[in-house]
């Protein structure tokens, strides 16, 4: 079953359903790899140096070890929880949104859809800076699937 879009953005809705249909035949913890790779390439475009923020150093760690069967769903909640607190404070719209990117993209260890929201986040920064150039919007789905194809 597809999942539904969460945000208002504009977007190729092709290539989205393209997408979610791959997502949809990945297990949770390659999507959650997979996430965590999208939430650190939208950080970087948004000009965001996420190794040097405790709360997204420590949430993409326990998603990490969620992986591994060595974190709980509460653990990883609570980790993107401070990142979504961070994107709250921050006055930017763009570096906000990266930071919801990458909130989701940790909270996928506790729901796997959340991976989808964070492709999604990830296409409202690159709204935000291309003033919704759909052919920008188009070549970050394109990478968002092909990036999720390298995963077996």
């Amino acid at each position: 079953m597809p999942t539904r879009l969460k945000l208002k953005i504009s977007d190729n809705n092709q290539l989205r359903a393209e997408l979610d249909k791959l997502y949809e035949n990945k297990n949770h913890k390659d999507v959650a790899k997979w996430s965590l790779q999208l939430a650190k390439h939208i950080l970087r475009i948004a000009e965001i140096d996420y190794s040097l923020i405790k709360e997204i150093v420590d949430g993409f760690n326990v998603n990490e070890l969620w992986q591994k069967e060595k974190a709980g769903i509460c653990e990883i909640r609570e980790a993107g929880f401070k990142i979504h607190k961070l994107a709250r404070q921050c006055e930017s719209l763009i570096k906000k949104t990266a930071l919801r990117a990458a909130g989701q993209a940790v909270a996928s260890g506790h729901m796997k859809e959340h991976a989808m929201i964070a492709s999604d986040y990830a296409i409202k920064v690159i709204g935000l800076i291309s003033s919704n150039n759909t052919d920008a919007i188009t070549l970050e789905r394109e990478w968002q699937i092909n990036e999720l194809k390298r995963f077996t």
